[in-house]
């Protein structure tokens, strides 16, 4: 009895078919029907009934099954502590990466790209969503780790955070814009009542910087008008400069707003940020290579000084 004739067999099981099965194992459909009858040769009873449109278990092969998932499991807990004594560490690794992220000053794929070097045995799996549904995938198992942005005033259930950008957040306008006669005569800072009824220019909604301005506008009594979306800060920038809008982004550098011939300013109140984490289930990473690349990740982005409670989930 071979490890890949049980895989095989509870890979049909799953599948219900073996033609699906094979595709999902990469094998031509005749080799995963000729191990699974050596199988069965071997234990000396018909583990699978292929008489209807599906393939189902016989009474023996559905009493096989949970031996054979059992079986497998053990021998990957065995390479799973071998390589974690080894130092070698293999598999697959699942991260999400806020929409627009990559075009930030934060290099996510110099990061992941040096850690493939050191370990070409883990394969990456990468994934750009809104932080909304990254963290839904966090809590189902779906994701390793994320790097997303925070909506929230209180930290996100079910999930460990490190923040590493926590900075406020601007509106940004062309010149000639008529919201900014409101800070005239000395004032230096824009207050959010402002922003009723204007066009707005912001990320998609499930992203965090979306769900921080929605929650401001709600607290002071109105809905935003966004009228354009735009998945980077630089874009939402480049929009508000050919006069579509007012932008709400994170504070830009001086050299960028000067670029783009922009007219920024803060709000009065409340004290709106923008942060971005990185994000992993609160029970720790599952496999050894996701817990290899957090370590690389929050040491490639080490967590800034944030008030709390943020400041606690940043050890």
């Amino acid at each position: 009895m071979e490890l890949r004739q049980l895989q095989y067999f509870l890979a049909v099981v799953e599948e219900a078919n073996f033609t699906r099965a094979a595709v999902r194992l990469h094998l031509a459909q005749p080799g995963v029907s000729a191990q699974i009858r050596q199988l069965e040769r071997e234990l000396g009873q018909p583990l699978l009934d292929r008489s209807g449109r599906t393939v189902t278990t016989t009474a023996v092969g559905e009493a096989v099954v949970p031996f054979a998932r059992a079986a497998l499991a053990a021998v990957e807990g065995l390479r799973r502590t071998v390589d974690e004594y080894t130092g070698l560490v293999r598999g697959q690794v699942t991260i999400g990466l806020v929409s627009g992220a990559a075009a930030e000053e934060f290099d996510v794929a110099a990061v992941l790209a040096d850690f493939h070097d050191d370990h070409p045995q883990v394969e990456i799996s990468l994934t750009e969503d809104t932080s909304e549904r990254m963290l839904a995938a966090l809590r189902r198992g779906e994701l390793d780790l994320a790097v997303i942005g925070l909506a929230d005033e209180e930290p996100p259930q079910g999930v460990d955070l490190q923040v590493f950008v926590d900075v406020p957040l601007v509106v940004a306008a062309a010149p000639d814009d008529p919201l900014l006669a409101t800070a005239e005569g000395g004032r230096t800072v824009l207050p959010l009542a402002a922003l009723e009824g204007r066009p707005l220019i912001s990320l998609p909604r499930g992203t965090g910087l979306r769900g921080v301005l929605e929650r401001a506008c709600a607290r002071a009594g109105f809905r935003p008008h966004v009228a354009f979306e735009a998945a980077a800060p630089l874009l939402l920038a480049r929009l508000a400069a050919r006069g579509l809008g007012v932008a709400v982004l994170p504070e830009l550098p001086p050299g960028a707003v000067a670029e783009l011939g922009l007219r920024t300013l803060p709000l009065a109140e409340p004290d709106l940020r923008g942060r971005v984490a990185l994000a992993w289930p609160a029970d720790g990473p599952a496999a050894p290579a996701a817990e290899a690349l957090l370590a690389r990740m929050r040491k490639a982005f080490p967590a800034v000084g944030v008030p709390s409670p943020y400041g606690r989930m940043t050890p």
